[in-house]
C-alpha cells in the first residue's frame, strides 16, 4: 500500500488548518502524525481515509484507489466512528467478518479470546466501558485483513494493562503492513513509527 501527498492543504470557511503537506507513505512502515491541538492530525487522517477532500492538492492511493473504494482496504479505530452498541462483541466481530477477513487465519472466537473481554462477549457494547469499547475497536481494525491501518489517539480511555495489551498488539500484528497513527503521545502511542509527520510546523 503507498499513498501519495501532493502539496495538500485543508481549510475550513477562511481558516487553514494546514497546507503545502507533501509526503510519499509506503508499507510496510509505521508512520506517526504528530501535532499541537488543533493542528490538524484528525483532519488529516480523515483526508487519508477519504471521509474529507483535501481543499487542495491531491492525494493518490496506489491499485487506482479512489476515496470511494479506500475503505475496503483500511482497517480504521478513531473517536469519531461509533461502534453499533446494540451488538454484542460476538455479533459485532461477526457481522464485521461477513464484509471483512481476519488476519492469520483468526476467528470470531479466538479474536474475542485476543479482546480479552471474553466474560463480557455476550453483553451489548453500550454495556462496555469507554475502555473496553476502545479495545473492541483496536481489534476491528488492527485483525482485519487490511493493508493499510489508521488509529486515531489508540489509547484512549486505556488504563496501563490496555495500553500494554495495544502495544503488543500492534508489535504481533502489523510488522507487514501501512500503519498510520495521530498522537499527541509519541512514546506511547507512536512506540513502533520509524516515520514522523509533524504538522505544528506546517
Amino acid at each position: 500500500m503507498k499513498i501519495i501527498l501532493d502539496n495538500i492543504g485543508k481549510k475550513y470557511n477562511y481558516h487553514w488548518i494546514f497546507r503545502n503537506l507533501n509526503q510519499e507513505l509506503a508499507g510496510p512502515s509505521h508512520w506517526g502524525v504528530l501535532g499541537n491541538n488543533g493542528s490538524g492530525k484528525s483532519t488529516l487522517l480523515k483526508l487519508l481515509t477519504g471521509f474529507l477532500s483535501p481543499s487542495e492538492g491531491s492525494i493518490k492511493w496506489d491499485e487506482e484507489l479512489t476515496n470511494t473504494t479506500i475503505f475496503r482496504y483500511i482497517g480504521i479505530a478513531s473517536p469519531h466512528l461509533e461502534l453499533i452498541e446494540e451488538f454484542s462483541l460476538i455479533e459485532i466481530l461477526t457481522f464485521h467478518n461477513k464484509f471483512r477477513s481476519f488476519i492469520d487465519e483468526n476467528t470470531v472466537q479466538s479474536l474475542v479470546g485476543l479482546s480479552g473481554l471474553g466474560k463480557n462477549a455476550d453483553k451489548p457494547l453500550r454495556y462496555y466501558s469507554s475502555g473496553m469499547k476502545q479495545r473492541v475497536k483496536l481489534i476491528l481494525a488492527i485483525m482485519s485483513n487490511n493493508p493499510l491501518i489508521i488509529l486515531d489517539e489508540p489509547c484512549s480511555n486505556l488504563d496501563e494493562q490496555s495500553i500494554a495489551w495495544y502495544q503488543q498488539l500492534v508489535k504481533d500484528f502489523t510488522a507487514d503492513r501501512l500503519l498510520i497513527i495521530g498522537s499527541n503521545d509519541k512514546d506511547t502511542e507512536c512506540f513502533s513509527c520509524q516515520h514522523f509527520i509533524n504538522l505544528s510546523v506546517l
